[in-house]
């Protein structure tokens, strides 16, 4: 494979409005990846919709924020709030992870219990991300890679952002930092998971602190693609208003859902003979 690009819908199973996005996206367009929430209410419609496109390689978005456990809250106090659920956010977990007060033998045991869901599910994933990142965290990031080897399950995400330098400076001050602070912990993480035999995406992009990846910016990046395969990170939706109040971030779902299946990047990909592709493509 000369160029490929891989498109990949995060948090399926997280709301029907995100599933349906996927779906379209698979049958309308050029979306070929999407990874898995397997605490998440609508996790099982997202199963029988990964039945029906043999096409989608299904990867499982391991969560530790912002969502709901798998495992019994009595197994992994450390890990949730009062009220049962995970911390709201990559923020919060960080502090408390360099605090110390992150047991990670319980992210060990949270971790497993989702991939096993996962597979007793009837999916074997393709490859491993997370929500909002907390995989790669120097310390966890080789748990994950323990638990995915020993399943056989041997492609993972590493999100180290390709771009200008100058794309590194937008933004506010917290967005900078959270750029530089994630390309550096991902290019670590890119290292050891190469050491391991594991395979990742050759380039990877998305917008990891700010706008939506609209269609404009996947043309762009297709334009600009070198060599090998670039991962696109994408969280589609068909209703912002709904998915905004259920998710409390406000994003552009809508945008990334139509740049999934935009006319204009199907002909783009003809044009330069690049492939729609999952990480089951991938060579290791």
């Amino acid at each position: 494979m000369q160029r490929g690009l891989l498109l990949n819908a995060d948090d399926f199973g997280r709301h029907s409005l995100i599933n349906g996005a996927v779906e379209k996206g698979v049958a309308e367009g050029c979306l070929r990846s999407a990874s898995l929430m397997p605490g998440e209410p609508c996790f099982s419609e997202a199963v029988a919709l990964a039945k029906k496109y043999p096409q989608l390689g299904v990867g499982i978005h391991f969560t530790l924020v912002d969502g709901n456990p798998v495992t019994s809250v009595g197994e992994i106090p450390t890990l949730v709030t009062p009220e049962g659920k995970f911390l709201p956010n990559h923020t919060a977990f960080v502090k408390k992870y360099l605090q110390g007060g992150i047991s990670l033998a319980e992210v060990r045991t949270e971790l497993t219990a989702q991939l096993d869901k996962v597979l007793a599910a009837g999916i074997t994933p393709t490859h491993a991300d997370s929500h909002q990142h907390i995989h790669i965290l120097p310390g966890i990031f080789p748990i994950v890679l323990d638990i995915l080897e020993a399943h056989g399950i041997k492609r993972v995400r590493t999100p180290k952002v390709s771009g200008r330098p100058m794309d590194f400076f937008t933004g506010g001050l917290g967005q900078i930092i959270g750029r530089w602070g994630l390309w550096g912990i991902s290019a670590f993480g890119k290292w050891q998971a190469k050491g391991r035999g594991f395979a990742t995406p050759d380039y990877f992009s998305g917008k990891v602190a700010g706008d939506a990846v609209d269609e404009a910016t996947v043309l762009s990046i297709v334009e600009e693609m070198p060599a090998g395969v670039t991962e696109v990170m994408l969280h589609p939706g068909l209703s912002n208003t709904e998915l905004v109040k259920y998710s409390g971030w406000e994003h552009d779902y809508e945008a990334e859902y139509a740049a999934s299946c935009s006319p204009k990047l199907k002909v783009l990909l003809d044009e330069k003979g690049i492939v729609p592709v999952n990480y089951a493509d991938m060579e290791r």
